[in-house]
């Protein structure tokens, strides 16, 4: 014998009003409530060195990628993106720094630190992560020059700090390499006119090109063409002084 089944219209409207008011309200309580409490975790100081090359199983390299993976990473947790504020960046710098002594070779730490941690919209950490890449290039400054050259371009432009511009680009102008662009080593140049210290701006190109090591008849006529711009303009400031 087969079951008869019923239709939906034998259905008693009390019931079919209950499942709907019942599908309205559970509808209802998940849209108004509220997300999951999830504690942010604290960015917590790297281990040593000496750890963290035991870790590494004899290839640092690969530890020092996976390392960086994982503090790219660190500002999502739980499905809650950490703005880079919350981030305490002393204990950002250890990391970075750490994952360059595993491989010194690498170029992504300070890719990150330069173009991704520098966006930090508080001053004084940015200043911090800009430091930290400063004083990262003088330990290989031929491989680590670009990135001290964006960070140049950040204190000029975004912190608004010419001398600290300054610093830098003449960093990279006194342990310039051959591997160097001109542009990178000339930087100071136009740095030192904003500043409008003219008169330092022609020395250092003066000194340029008497070195005798430019040989590109094409960066030593824009580099003459710079200094009889300074010095005419030079001349001008000093009568209008006098």
């Amino acid at each position: 014998m087969t079951e008869q089944q019923r239709s939906i219209q034998s259905v008693p409207k009390t019931v079919k009003f209950l499942l709907i008011l019942g599908l309205v309200l559970q509808m209802a309580w998940y849209y108004y409530l509220p997300p999951p409490d999830a504690e942010i975790q604290a960015l917590s100081s790297p281990p040593k060195q000496e750890l963290l090359r035991i870790f590494s199983l004899g290839d640092p390299i690969v530890s020092a990628k996976i390392l960086m993976l994982w503090l790219q990473a660190f500002d999502n947790q739980s499905g809650q993106f950490l703005s880079y504020q919350q981030i305490n960046y002393t204990t950002l710098q250890q990391w970075l720094e750490q994952i360059l002594l595993l491989d010194p070779q690498s170029q992504y730490p300070l890719l990150a630190a330069s173009h991704l941690y520098s966006s930090v919209k508080e001053k004084n950490k940015q200043r911090q992560i800009l430091e930290f890449v400063y004083q990262q290039f003088f330990i290989d400054p031929s491989h680590r020059w670009p990135w001290l050259a964006h960070v140049t371009v950040l204190a000029k432009h975004q912190l608004k700090d010419l001398p600290l511009a300054l610093k830098y680009a003449e960093a990279i102008a006194t342990y310039a390499t051959p591997e160097m662009p001109r542009w990178a080593q000339e930087m100071q140049i136009f740095i030192l006119e904003d500043m409008g210290e003219l008169e330092r701006a022609r020395l250092v190109i003066g000194g340029m090109l008497a070195s005798g090591k430019l040989i590109d008849p094409n960066e030593i006529k824009f580099l003459n063409d710079k200094l009889l711009t300074l010095e005419k303009s030079f001349s001008q400031e000093k009568e209008q002084k006098y």
